[in-house]
């Protein structure tokens, strides 16, 4: 994980923060399932705001729960922030700022586009399209809802987790868990328990002001 601690798998998820090196060898998707992830990008492109309150679990192989974070994650065009107890991240689209609370130092970096990192934003559209395996599994009924499952694996074997498995809302097609298989037997699971789309969310929420953190360290390393 590239950040701190949990935190960072709420920007990176599954440990995506590079797609990449090794030599890819790409078979059929299934249609179905692209068809599926597709409408889930196409409505959340719709979206001007996001503001969603979410859960992350971590089990070990056996399913037993090794510890439990809550946090929000707003987000607007490219911007976004992400808050977590005890740690933030703060991006206005060009910077980011990663804020440790206990440590009361905040790293500032250049937000890298090229680098084939996963933000918040690209875990709601299309970062599965070049590097992922689709399959469409059965749907599952929870709490009086359909949620249609649909399962990846990456295409790069080096990567440290072989499967993820998607729930996305039948109805209004919004991806709604995440759950990922780690090589080491680890499980994490992401899920989303309240989003709303109409939260008027001000430009200034998205970076970090000095004058507002008194006594913090800013470490700039751009």
């Amino acid at each position: 994980m590239i950040i701190k601690q949990v935190l960072s798998f709420i920007l990176i998820v599954f440990a995506f923060n590079s797609f990449a090196q090794a030599p890819k060898v790409k078979v059929a998707n299934d249609p179905e399932a692209k068809k599926i992830l597709d409408a889930v990008s196409a409505k959340f492109k719709t979206f001007k705001s996001v503001k969603a309150g979410f859960t992350l679990k971590i089990e070990n192989g056996s399913g037993k729960v090794q510890g439990t974070k809550t946090g929000t994650v707003m987000m607007k065009g490219v911007k976004y922030r992400v808050s977590i107890t005890g740690q933030e991240i703060f991006c206005d689209g060009a910077t980011i700022w990663t804020y440790d609370v206990s440590a009361k130092e905040v790293q500032v970096t250049t937000l890298d586009n090229s680098s084939g990192s996963i933000t918040p934003q690209k875990l709601f559209t299309n970062f599965y399209d070049k590097d992922f395996l689709f399959l469409l599994g059965n749907d599952v009924k929870r709490d009086g809802k359909t949620f249609q499952v649909v399962e990846l694996t990456p295409i790069d074997k080096t990567k440290p987790f072989f499967k993820v498995v998607l729930e996305i809302d039948k109805v209004n097609k919004v991806l709604m868990s995440t759950r990922v298989f780690e090589k080491s037997g680890n499980r994490y699971l992401y899920a989303i328990n309240t989003m709303s789309t109409s939260t008027v969310i001000p430009d200034d929420t998205f970076s970090f002001s000095a004058k507002k953190y008194p006594g913090v360290e800013v470490i700039d390393l751009r």
